[in-house]
């Protein structure tokens, strides 16, 4: 799902100055007084009175940046790659419970969609109680989630120890790590993003093995007790999310920590209808409603990546089952997996550097939808045939073109909307991602259970995310156009105004008619 830094700004590509920063070692203080916080405001962690100074800060662009970006990589390989690794144990779940595919697709259907949703509430937390502490307790909630899992008597309980509770943990781990690191990194943002992005692939190549490693060893069950403690990770990556604090002078409080008699009257005072008021106006700022009705460009890329879910992750989903279905071992169809996650290591990198280049900027959306539409046609290589040659070449493919899209979804995300608005855009995309992504695995369920045959979802996934990024491609090329022509408009508009005599313009202190 590219900022502007107050307009669009954010991704500017110069990595020279990377190798002299990595040659003299950044140092760790300068990350730490660097920028302004995405704790918004919450100012020293001790206890020390401070009085900030100074107004603008800028961010570290590296030093402890760079321990944050490793963080998140191991976060988003832990929550975002996690799903998929599900699909190992999806027989076991349909055996023990005596479930259809339909029924036993609601499990990955669910935490995923939960991983979404939960953005608002995740935005009220970050708010709250800061980046570093949402992420610590999102661990401890999908690793207590996945525990639980392993004492499940049936497959209603799954549905909500591993599908809701394991889903928000996620959740309030992903969002606030990709946040945080937006606010470390403003000049290489973009590689940023894109290296963090190899965490879903991290977590491709590495959970798929380690689950049917531990699915031959302990079953299902102890399989999902011990990969709750794995889970518990997420708590040591948030440790490290320290929040950036602006600079400080020790010794001059900035304010009396003590609140004045009026401003406690005022808060006893607070009647009902000021409640609610403040309710909506809290829901506001963490929904990005406005953001969705005035930015066409937003509300274009979020109707676009809401359908794209549709399809997009259920491929991953059900590779695993369409392949023992055909006779595959299990431990040869979940290397495919893992094929698939070094692909996506390999590669992310180089894309990453390659998409800081100045060509790239202002061309990324465009970048993003044609790796897009070649992700949903690669899915028809499926229909050939289910054989161990024939789904490697698909692998291969399908990691190669979600390479690109996985580097590129926040770095475009962040070119549309601004920096400080980030956070509450990536939230409602999430919530409307979460409804798709809800009924995208089951209604693949269905389509099984009804023509006994796997194809048909690929056949499906490959029409809903090539359409996807159709629209996303012919919309934004419109949307571009108008700007274009607008824009000339306006310059031409300019030209008679700019010749016209001195006299005949208005005073300088006159105000102009437009707010």
């Amino acid at each position: 799902m590219t900022q502007r830094n107050g307009i669009r700004g954010s991704s500017d590509p110069s990595l020279h100055s990377e190798t002299f920063d990595l040659a003299n070692g950044l140092d760790h203080d300068e990350g730490q007084e660097a920028a302004a916080d995405c704790e918004r405001g919450r100012g020293s962690e001790s206890g020390d009175p401070v009085a900030i100074t100074g107004g603008a800060v800028t961010a570290p662009d590296g030093g402890w940046g760079w321990a944050v970006l490793v963080a998140t990589i191991l976060v988003l390989a832990m929550t975002l790659g996690f799903p998929s690794c599900v699909g190992i144990f999806y027989t076991d779940l349909q055996n023990e419970f005596h479930a259809s595919n339909s029924e036993t697709s609601w499990v990955p259907s669910i935490m995923t969609s939960a991983l979404h949703a939960g953005g608002p509430f995740c935005s009220v937390l970050v708010g709250k109680l800061g980046c570093r502490a949402t992420v610590m307790l999102g661990g401890v909630l999908s690793g207590l989630g996945m525990a639980a899992s392993s004492f499940t008597n049936s497959i209603a309980e799954l549905y909500v120890t591993a599908g809701v509770i394991t889903g928000l943990g996620f959740c309030f781990s992903f969002q606030p790590a990709v946040t945080i690191l937006g606010h470390y990194f403003v000049r290489r943002r973009a590689f940023a993003n894109a290296m963090s992005s190899t965490g879903t692939a991290l977590g491709l190549c590495t959970l798929p093995f380690l689950g049917s490693y531990l699915h031959s060893e302990f079953g299902w069950r102890g399989s999902f007790l011990i990969l709750g403690a794995v889970l518990l990770n997420c708590c040591v990556c948030g440790a490290v999310m320290r929040p950036l604090q602006p600079k400080k002078h020790r010794g001059q409080p900035l304010m009396d920590r003590t609140p004045p008699p009026s401003e406690k009257q005022t808060k006893r005072e607070l009647r009902l209808g000021t409640r609610w008021r403040s309710l909506v106006a809290s829901v506001k700022e963490h929904m990005a409603f406005d953001q969705f009705l005035n930015n066409r460009h937003y509300r274009v890329f979020a109707i676009g990546i809401t359908f794209m879910m549709l399809g997009f992750v259920v491929p991953l989903i059900y590779l695993v089952p369409y392949a023992t279905a055909y006779g595959m071992e299990p431990s040869r169809a979940a290397l495919l997996l893992s094929i698939l996650g070094i692909v996506n290591i390999v590669v992310r990198p180089p894309f990453a550097i390659m998409f800081n280049m100045p060509w790239f900027k202002g061309r990324h959306v465009y970048v993003f939808a044609s790796a897009l539409l070649f992700n949903g046609l690669s899915n028809c290589i499926c229909c050939i045939g289910a054989g161990f040659p024939v789904l490697v070449a698909y692998v291969v493919t399908y990691g190669l073109s979600m390479s690109v899209v996985g580097s590129l979804m926040f770095t475009v995300l962040m070119d549309i909307v601004e920096m400080r608005r980030f956070p509450s855009a990536l939230g409602l995309l999430a919530v409307m991602e979460s409804i798709t992504l809800l009924i995208g695995p089951p209604l693949a369920g269905v389509l099984v259970d009804t023509t006994q045959q796997y194809f048909y979802v690929f056949i499906a996934c490959s029409a809903v995310v090539a359409s996807s990024a159709l629209f996303l491609i012919l919309s934004f090329l419109w949307l571009d156009k108008k700007e274009r022509k607008a824009s000339l408009q306006g310059q031409l508009s300019a030209q008679p105004a700019a010749e016209k005599p001195a006299a005949d313009a208005p005073p300088v202190c006159e105000y102009s008619d437009r707010p």
